[in-house]
């Protein structure tokens, strides 16, 4: 995935402590059950967390997910996005940037405990931008 092909369009990109596990599970599900809407929006939404590429495709295939997950094992992308750590460092932080179709950050949102929030953020920053 390169930037320059993401422009055009906005884009969501959400960082995640760990595929497959319950609170990044309903994350995940929660922008797949609202797919409908992010498409309408023509927007490209990306996951991303340092699990393998292999990981990511199981954790893909099993719930289905329409969008891409990104593999950062080094925490590249993490460091570049400022992204910290919870519980002292020791779980990868959870958080969602929204670009508007010129690749402008419109909206970030933080939490590690409302993983289902960041759907909601994501679409209303997205409707609030059009």
């Amino acid at each position: 995935v390169t930037s320059s092909a993401l422009i055009g369009h906005p884009v969501v990109i959400y960082f995640y402590p760990k595929d497959d596990t319950p609170g990044c599970t309903t994350q995940a599900c929660g922008f797949r059950d609202d797919w409908d809407s992010f498409e309408e929006l023509d927007a490209k939404v990306f996951g991303v967390s340092a699990d393998s590429v292999a990981s990511h495709m199981d954790f893909a295939q099993e719930f289905h997910l329409p969008f891409s997950l990104l593999s950062d094992p080094d925490n590249v992308l993490r460091g570049m996005f400022g992204v910290k750590g919870d519980l002292f460092g020791l779980i990868p932080g959870r958080a969602t940037y929204v670009f508007d179709r010129e690749a402008k950050l419109i909206h970030k949102f933080r939490s590690q405990s409302k993983a289902k929030q960041h759907v909601e953020e994501a679409r209303k920053a997205l409707r609030s931008s059009r």
